[in-house]
């Protein structure tokens, strides 16, 4: 595999690649627990360094009924990679596994045959040049910070959630803000995809506020998130 190129290299590289029935934004963790064998066979590669950074990409799966990816149509077209930091190798052979999410990739060419899980060639995919209305940034983030906050409120023990940094950059704060909301995945897919900051806050504090409003008319609140991602559904893949 080629080393994966600098955050700003406008080209393509190789990722091994991860479907999953969920999207990942950039700046959160991802847990995972792993037991298929080719995915564990990923995971050992990833430990052992013989994948660079110890990078890989996840991607959104376009149907939950999908069992096997065997082309582009069936996934999702923009994912985030993802850097292992801690996993613990169970006495079966699996593996519990946290990853931080990195940056987000365009898919161009997928390889089902090469290795035993996906490899794919991605193309980094960057923001649009920041707003130079540094006023109008300020009071959407105060806004969509306010929302969060509603949500969180009505949904969470307040030892489950946490506001973001104070200092969280614009282009990073929706992504953080979402972090802690369960939004469905087309949502979380259009967060990923928005390319603007400032398109991509208000998205978020849309998204929260008709999430906020739901949990008060229902009186219901979302089932809390587990340790590590169940992947033992037969939609996962894994």
């Amino acid at each position: 595999m080629t080393e994966p190129e600098s955050e700003s290299a406008a080209t393509t590289t190789i990722l091994p690649l991860f479907p999953l029935q969920t999207v990942l934004l950039p700046g959160t963790k991802l847990p995972l627990h792993i037991f298929e064998p080719r995915y564990r066979q990923l995971t050992a590669d990833l430990v052992s360094g013989t994948v660079p950074g110890r990078e890989f990409g996840v991607v959104a799966l376009r149907s939950s009924l999908t069992r096997e990816v065997r082309g582009l149509d069936q996934l999702h077209e923009i994912g985030c990679s993802t850097v292992l930091r801690e996993a613990k190798r169970l006495p079966d052979g699996r593996f519990d596994v946290v990853t931080q999410a990195r940056r987000r990739f365009r898919l161009r060419e997928l390889d089902c045959v090469s290795a035993p899980y996906l490899i794919a060639s991605v193309e980094w995919v960057d923001d649009d040049p920041p707003d130079p209305s540094g006023g109008m940034a300020e009071r959407l983030a105060t806004v969509a910070r306010a929302a969060h906050q509603r949500y969180c409120e009505t949904a969470w023990r307040s030892e489950d959630w946490h506001a973001p940094d104070p200092d969280t950059p614009v282009a990073e704060l929706a992504y953080a803000l979402a972090a802690d909301c369960l939004l469905p995945l087309e949502d979380r897919q259009r967060l990923l995809e928005e390319l603007h900051p400032l398109r991509r806050l208000r998205i978020a504090c849309r998204l929260l506020t008709r999430e906020a409003g739901f949990l008060n008319t229902l009186g219901a609140v979302p089932l809390p998130p587990g340790e590590f991602t169940d992947l033992s559904r037969p939609a996962s893949l894994n």
